[in-house]
């Protein structure tokens, strides 16, 4: 069917023109980070998908898209409390459109009004960041388990609802900035306990450490150098009445 009997053609001339209103209908496209700012909390993004340019003689061709710029970028958030994370260039995305200009609410926030008529347009994206695509996805995903972790596994916080256990494995060192750290019941430790410092509030000034209640250790205590458990000795070891010297 030529052009002339599409056109003559009332249901057939209702189809293109629906085609063609539909092709200026943005809703949601994969993206690929090209730069972000965290300042402004926006990314510039490249749509994943091409777009078609017909030339005056009928041949197609794909081209990039436009890059859409002071893209709002998405991090989970509520209740005083946000979770980030690192935006690289070449992270996936989905960028979802707005149906209505988002320019004013972008601006000031609350509820505005649209500044401009533009529906499901470009300029009004939101970047959902995390998608992958087959040649960026991730491995080793836990099936049981909640995880916040680095890409290639080897750094994460596993949350087991089976288990009832969180676990932390961090190959670089766990670091907690707190005045106070409370342990509600027993604490294992199968590594080097090392005091640094007196404990800020310590009842006794300038101890690294105050115990409540009784201690127990089994093996060798060792203070400065010199055995202080239930094999050491003294010097200067008088009968009598007086005190015994030294520890050896």
């Amino acid at each position: 069917m030529d052009s002339r009997e599409r056109w003559d053609d009332p249901e057939e001339a209702l189809r293109v023109a629906l085609d063609g209103l539909q092709t200026g209908i943005w809703t949601a496209m994969p993206g690929i980070i090209q730069s972000f700012s965290d300042g402004a909390v926006t990314a510039t993004v490249q749509l994943a998908i091409k777009g078609i340019v017909h030339a005056p003689d009928g041949t197609a061709q794909f081209v990039n898209l436009p890059l859409l710029v002071d893209v709002p970028v998405h991090f989970p958030r509520g209740g005083g409390c946000t979770l980030t994370f690192p935006v690289a260039n070449g992270d996936e995305c989905l960028v979802v459109f707005a149906a209505r200009c988002i320019d004013a609410w972008w601006q000031s926030g609350g509820v505005q009004p649209p500044i401009e008529p533009r529906v499901h347009d470009l300029s009004d994206g939101f970047a959902f960041v995390g998608f992958f695509s087959q040649a960026t996805k991730i491995s080793g995903i836990s099936t049981v388990s909640t995880q916040l972790r680095s890409n290639d596994g080897a750094t994460f916080i596993d949350l087991n609802p089976t288990s009832q256990k969180v676990k932390i494995v961090a190959p670089g060192g766990f670091d907690v900035v707190t005045p106070l750290a409370t342990f509600s019941n027993g604490v294992t430790i199968t590594g080097l306990l090392t005091f640094i410092g007196g404990m800020v509030g310590s009842a006794v000034s300038g101890a690294a450490a105050v115990f409540n209640g009784v201690l127990n250790v089994i093996g060798q205590i060792t203070a400065n150098g010199k055995r202080v458990d239930d094999t050491h000795t003294h010097n200067g070891v008088q009968p009598g009445t007086g005190n015994s010297g030294n520890v050896n």
